[in-house]
């Protein structure tokens, strides 16, 4: 039979976990209780095996896998509504936790879930044979945004997007364009959530959502536009526990 990779990720309890995948379409295929807390997941060809430990710290957790897809847009559509159904919200902060699906500059159109145990799932689709990272933009706005869109959504640091973006919009001798702000704006939004900073939360979305953009401006934004309208609709959500 070929090689096969299977992910083995810690979790201090294993039920949580379990109930997360099952809400992702997962089928429990194994579970022990002793000598050791054992269980492995199974969807499609996606199978991922955890154990228990009892000291183990979740919000602490580096642990990671990566799931390479053909159909990355359909699995997000399915995780979502699954994760929509079994929490009654889709969870964005906290633990669990759902991100959002972009196109990275690296070739790769991806989103990253954390499960209940700290684990974070990168799922993505290769977009390009280069995997390498693109040039970054050199023009001042476009340059952040790209910068910070690494931070948030490929090395998971939202406090250093946060920080790009702050610097960068308190530039007095440059201004960027509306979509470059409208960017920015929904982007620290959704930063300023993941660090449960709710008043900066508030206050990016609502100037996010004053910017007026021509149609044509829409046209080229409609990730960045439902990403408003996520982060919006969260705002009168219950907070997630974490």
């Amino acid at each position: 039979m070929p090689e096969k990779t299977i992910p083995i990720l810690p979790c201090r309890t294993l039920q949580p976990v379990l109930d997360f995948y099952a809400a992702l379409g997962f089928e429990v295929t194994f579970q022990q209780r002793s000598p050791n807390p054992y269980a492995v997941v199974r969807r499609g060809g996606i199978e991922l095996q955890f154990f228990g430990m009892k000291r183990y710290e979740p919000t602490e957790s580096v642990s990671t896998c990566y799931v390479q897809t053909d159909d990355v847009d359909g699995l997000y559509a399915a995780f979502r509504a699954g994760l929509r159904a079994a929490y009654g919200r889709l969870p964005t902060r906290g633990l669990p936790r759902i991100g959002p699906l972009k196109d990275m500059s690296y070739g790769v159109r991806q989103f990253l879930m954390t499960d209940p145990g700290g684990n974070c799932v990168r799922i993505g689709q290769p977009t390009s044979e280069d995997q390498h990272h693109r040039t970054a933009p050199t023009e001042t706005f476009a340059r952040a945004l790209h910068r910070a869109s690494l931070f948030a959504d490929s090395k998971e640091d939202p406090t250093g997007a946060a920080r790009i973006i702050d610097r960068v919009l308190r530039l007095e001798d440059e201004r960027p364009t509306p979509v470059q702000l409208f960017r920015l704006l929904v982007l620290r939004a959704d930063v300023a959530g993941r660090l449960d900073d709710e008043e900066t939360a508030t206050s990016a979305l609502a100037r996010a959502a004053a910017i007026r953009l021509t149609a044509a401006e829409r046209e080229r934004i409609p990730e960045d536009l439902e990403r408003l309208e996520e982060l919006r609709t969260h705002r009168t959500d219950a907070p997630p526990t974490d």
